[in-house]
């Protein structure tokens, strides 16, 4: 595999600047840095029908619609990524208006506590508890959960604490989603770079969310733990060819196939972390967007429609 020219690029220019690594910044810093550092790679936001700020049980959820009307529709759950340590409901808000007109649902993001504030379970509890609030509304028809990074972790999380507490869910959409605390893969040993996201950036974000290392074991927070992947929503999972996470993420993927859940894979090859949600400047995060929302409208066509389940 050879580094996107364009990703090459843009790693040539924060080696320029001497940019530095998010781990070495104060959490504040860091807070501020990922989210301008976000949105600059994210272009201009796309127009949508509505935005909406509300609470969801005491969470913090913004409503993204692609119509006005007011009928049930799909809806996206979307949990950014951030290393469950950065980021906030504004950190997702381009991805979250790129995916509502795309995919055609409703998407909703959940403005989950952050660590080391507030560590696991803190986060899956939220997030499961915003999407069974979705699931109780009138204006929801079959949901999906969804996330990139540690986002993709909580919406695996999420999937595994629904299939036996609800609410139903019709899909799972994880982008390069942490899978397996104390991975010991040949992606993270390989992902040294300091100038892009490397295995440095992983051991940071998972100091920071843990309590403790034992933590690490729990299925909620590795989900390649579980012991069970069966009955699980049928999955699209999206990686990195230079990401850390990539064997992970694969590795949930052949998981949940060999559990008989229906799950597509794809690798973007010279891509690196990050890259889903850095459509302004990256034409592989606008295909890879393009090919998760036509899953997701798949999904949400073969789903039965049921409006305001309870959970």
């Amino acid at each position: 595999m050879t580094l996107d020219p364009q990703v090459e690029q843009y790693r040539a220019e924060r080696e320029r600047r001497r940019a530095t690594p998010l781990y070495e910044l104060t959490l504040e810093q860091a807070r501020a840095e990922d989210l301008r550092s976000i949105q600059d790679a994210a272009g201009d936001p796309e127009p949508v029908a509505s935005v909406v700020d509300t609470d969801a049980r005491g969470i913090p959820v913004r409503i993204y619609r692609p119509t006005e009307e007011a009928e049930p529709s799909p809806v996206l759950v979307y949990f950014f990524g951030g290393g469950w340590t950065l980021g906030t409901i504004d950190t997702a808000d381009a991805i979250c208006r790129r995916m509502t007109n795309a995919a055609g649902c409703v998407t909703v993001a959940v403005g989950y506590r952050l660590a080391p504030e507030h560590r696991f379970p803190a986060a899956v509890h939220d997030c499961h508890a915003a999407t069974e609030w979705v699931s109780q509304q009138d204006w929801a028809g079959p949901i999906a959960v969804g996330g990139d990074s540690a986002g993709g972790n909580l919406a695996a999380a999420v999937t595994l604490l629904a299939r036996d507490n609800g609410p139903d869910l019709a899909h799972q959409l994880l982008v390069y989603p942490n899978t397996d605390h104390g991975a010991d893969t040949p992606s993270l040993r390989e992902n040294t770079d300091r100038y892009l996201f490397n295995r440095h950036s992983v051991a940071w974000y998972w100091d920071n969310y843990l309590a403790t290392p034992d933590d690490g074991a729990d299925p909620l927070a590795s989900p390649l733990r579980a012991t069970d992947h069966s009955g699980l929503p049928p999955a699209t999972i999206i990686t990195a060819g230079y990401d850390p996470l990539r064997d992970e993420g694969e590795a949930y993927a052949r998981a949940l196939s060999e559990a008989g859940v229906p799950t597509e894979l794809t690798r973007f090859p010279g891509m690196a972390h990050g890259f889903f949600t850095m459509f302004g400047v990256l034409p592989a995060a606008a295909q890879a967007v393009a090919l998760a929302a036509a899953r997701l409208r798949g999904a949400f066509a073969d789903h039965p429609h049921r409006a305001g389940r309870s959970g």
